[in-house]
């Protein structure tokens, strides 16, 4: 190989690592977002479940007041039949 030569490849070969360096912190800086937004998402996720349960409760206590309620009701003429 010629000096010439040697010096062509070597000025690809940077190149080319120069483009695998440039992938790699993009890869990197999208790895870091995403942790961001997995750790995020996470936190709403468990937001969300706390807030699904304390409207099932408010439901279920609801519900029980209503049934209470009916309970007390008096029987209409058609039912006493």
């Amino acid at each position: 190989m010629t000096r010439q030569g040697f010096f062509a490849k070597l000025q690809r070969m940077e190149h080319d690592i120069q483009r695998f360096e440039d992938k790699l912190n993009h890869f990197v800086t999208l790895f870091a977002r995403l942790r961001t937004e997995n750790n995020e998402l996470r936190q709403s996720v468990a937001s969300k479940s706390d807030e699904v349960k304390r409207l099932a409760e408010k439901l279920d206590q609801a519900r029980t007041r209503i049934e209470a309620l009916i309970a007390q009701l008096p029987e209409s003429e058609s039912e006493r039949s």
